[in-house]
């Protein structure tokens, strides 16, 4: 269960957003994101995902066990009316659809996603892990790379890779892992030189409740995005998804307009 998470605003507010940090990060990442909430009448949540902020990992690192240890945040019909999830927390994100209570509209954001992976981007993406936990750098190093991002991103994001588990590697060998036991049960070929057969999350899109909306920013192409608009799955209702164009994978730190403009307006309420 998860114990570790970052509050913003006031308990009593009208309005719960509920934020989901990706891989390497944590939830003092969504610091940013949180203050324009409060600012618009929310009370915020940021969980700290297993094997994150000094957080022990788990047995299984597969998405649902994220997703599970999330549960208690749903107890006694907890609602949300808000629901962001960047990178890794977006797959997490959709699978707590099924934790929240039919009787609240509920929009979900997806920042950039990681829906479809061949095994060759994973081994990227975990030779990039290893990378980042073993030069660990330093939130001057980050402002150089990233000249549109605050001083405060940098710092958090040096801070994310610190306290994160090592362990988390292990997330890449589960993708591998799911493949192999689909492979199996289906009597289809695979190999480790299948580069093209992906491991695949936007299969969670196909029981979105009727109570829910979920809309999709991906990061532009020309920016290295990990999800592409081709991920996202079409025809399904209460769907969308766009690109945020000259945007990185850090949606959150580079277009915090974009992720509040994806939020939709309160209703004017009918007088008389």
């Amino acid at each position: 269960m998860s114990i570790s998470a970052s509050q913003w605003g006031s308990p009593t507010a009208s309005k719960r957003a509920l934020l989901i940090h990706g891989m390497t990060m944590s939830s003092n990442s969504w610091e940013g994101i949180a203050h324009l909430l409060v600012a618009e009448g929310f009370f915020v949540v940021a969980p700290n995902l297993l094997g994150h902020a000094w957080r022990r990992g788990a047995e299984s690192y597969r998405v649902s066990a994220f997703a599970e240890d999330l549960r208690p945040y749903f107890a006694m019909d907890t609602s949300y009316d808000v629901i962001i999830g960047h990178s890794f927390g977006g797959p997490v994100a959709l699978s707590l659809l099924s934790f929240l209570p039919n009787t609240k509209k509920t929009t979900v954001i997806l920042l950039d996603p990681t829906l479809e992976l061949t095994e060759e981007k994973a081994t990227m993406l975990k030779n990039m892990f290893l990378g980042w936990i073993t030069n660990i750098k330093t939130p001057e190093e980050h402002m150089a790379e990233n000249p549109a991002w605050l001083r405060r991103d940098c710092v958090f994001r040096t801070l994310g890779i610190t306290m994160c588990d090592h362990n988390l590697v292990e997330v890449f060998l589960v993708m591998f892992q799911v493949l192999e036991w689909e492979a199996l049960l289906t009597g289809s070929a695979f190999c480790i030189e299948q580069q093209n057969t992906p491991w695949s999350s936007s299969g969670l899109f196909k029981n979105i409740p009727p109570n829910v909306t979920v809309t999709v920013l991906a990061s532009d192409p020309e920016c290295g995005a990990t999800c592409l608009l081709e991920h996202v799955p079409r025809g399904v209702e209460r769907l969308s998804a766009r690109v945020v164009t000259g945007a990185s994978h850090w949606i959150q730190y580079e277009r915090p307009d974009a992720v509040m403009d994806a939020i939709p307006p309160p209703k004017a309420k009918i007088v008389g």
